[in-house]
């Protein structure tokens, strides 16, 4: 009796198994296809997408016809110096790279959950911020995770992730451009703070408005140097200052301030060290200063790869530690 409801019970399993395998090769010779497509497309010429990926010319064209015939439709113009897109091959061109991303993450994803993350991330920060913060923060990050490589670019301009290979990008202020995603991270707070030696000349200012009396160092990364922004009990203030020395650089401000040339207008994170020391001390402390929205930013329209998410959650909690905010 068992052989009799085991031999059906066995071919079915055959068959499915057969069909399961037919499926998987199917799809794995459409993904062939598509990044010969992608590649051919992308470099104008079925040589140059073959040295891309490593196979033969005669390979490369043979996965693009392949494909048309599979779809139906021509995809490509052939001629004899240059390959071309047809309407239904710019139509296929607009979408395919980011599927073709989107499954190779999905496959990185998937393998770094049983062995940890891999790979190389590219990050961007402003100077000041990337030299004080960012950097030790990677170590931290890394040391827990061995597999992961990290190429850190620090400017204080707004870099083009797109264009300059950018996985995610820390920046002060606020971005207009549409294409970002961002996560704010907190609020970086500034301090008016001068020398001992200085305060002891000239005497701290009581309001704001005293600053047109004291020589004040500018910091021109700033949004706006010249125009120094304080609140108290909900009114705002704003004085147009001046002086003798102008740097783009919080930390170079800070050390002119510590040399006793004036007050310096800078974000806490340069100044840790500083006031520790008794270098420089804080005035003005009834007001609240302005303050810049730290935030960790991406390209829109692709998932965030895991690694990322867990960099952005471990900066997110590395910061409350620091004492910058």
């Amino acid at each position: 009796m068992g052989s009799i409801w085991g031999l059906p019970t066995f071919k079915k399993m055959a068959i499915l198994w057969n069909d399961l395998r037919l499926y998987v090769r199917n799809a794995m010779d459409l993904i062939d296809e598509l990044r010969a497509f992608v590649a051919t497309a992308q470099t104008g010429s079925f040589t140059a997408a073959a040295d891309q990926m490593g196979v033969s010319n005669r390979l490369t064209s043979k996965y693009v016809a392949a494909l048309e015939a599979r779809l139906g439709v021509r995809l490509l113009q052939r001629t004899t110096r240059r390959v071309g897109l047809t309407p239904a091959g710019a139509d296929l061109l607009a979408r395919a790279p980011g599927l073709l991303d989107d499954l190779d993450e999905l496959i990185t994803e998937v393998a770094e959950g049983s062995r940890g993350f891999t790979g190389l991330i590219r990050l961007s920060a402003p100077v000041t911020f990337g030299e004080i913060w960012v950097a030790p923060m990677l170590a931290r990050f890394g040391a827990a995770h061995p597999g992961l490589a990290f190429d850190l670019r620090l400017t204080d301009r707004f870099v083009d992730l797109a264009s300059e290979g950018i996985d995610l990008a820390f920046r002060i202020g606020r971005s207009e451009m549409q294409s970002l995603k961002q996560r704010k991270l907190g609020a970086l707070r500034s301090l008016v703070v001068a020398s001992p030696d200085y305060l002891a000349q000239h005497g701290p200012p009581a309001h704001p408005a005293d600053l047109a009396q004291h020589a004040c160092i500018l910091d021109t990364n700033r949004r706006a140097p010249r125009r120094w922004v304080f609140v108290r009990d909900g009114a705002e203030t704003v004085v147009e200052i001046s002086g003798r020395y102008q740097v783009n650089s919080a930390r170079a401000a800070a050390e002119l301030a510590a040399a006793g040339h004036g007050l310096a207008y800078v974000p806490r994170l340069a100044l840790h060290e500083a006031l520790a020391q008794g270098r420089l001390v804080p005035v003005l402390n009834e007001y609240t200063s302005e303050s810049g929205v730290l935030s960790a930013v991406w390209l829109e329209g692709r998932a965030l790869p895991r690694k990322l998410r867990a960099l952005i959650d471990f900066a997110q909690e590395d910061l409350r530690g620091t004492g910058i905010l």
